[in-house]
């Protein structure tokens, strides 16, 4: 009973249409880049009023220019992400390799980077043999 009681909180949830400060996302992509500066967090509106350096505009250009469907690379992890995006894949490079990640309603007005991690996690196993004094006298297996 409880498993299909959560099940159908979960389902309202997906229907729920996305807004983002009580706009719809159509409504999002209508609004100029001022027009959205104003509605974004602090950190966003400053980089959209300072400008965007040659490589982030290269790089909305090539968003603009390629096809939907297609995955387009990047190394720019700086770029804001924006209305017009939405629904795009994009791969960023993390250092080492190219994270695809699809861009949705959600993560309007955080930056790429964000998306793909550069540094790994790190679990360690138990100490080797001789790694400590008590170690020294543990049968190998």
């Amino acid at each position: 009973m409880a498993k299909a009681k959560r099940a159908k909180r979960v389902e309202a949830r997906r229907k729920r249409e996305f807004s983002y400060r009580g706009r719809t996302l159509e409504a999002l992509r209508a609004l100029s880049l001022p027009e959205l500066a104003a509605i974004l967090n602090a950190r966003a509106r400053r980089s959209i009023r300072r400008g965007f350096n040659a490589e982030t505009t290269r790089f909305f250009e090539r968003m603009r220019e390629t096809d939907p469907t297609k995955t387009v690379r990047t190394h720019c992890r700086d770029a804001l992400i924006l209305p017009e995006h939405v629904g795009r894949k994009v791969a960023i490079h993390s250092g080492k390799e190219f994270k695809e990640v699809e861009i949705r309603p959600e993560m309007i007005g955080h930056y790429y980077g964000e998306f793909a991690l550069t540094r790994r996690f790190e679990k360690h196993s138990g100490p080797g043999v001789g790694a400590t004094r008590s170690s020294k006298f543990m049968p190998l297996k």
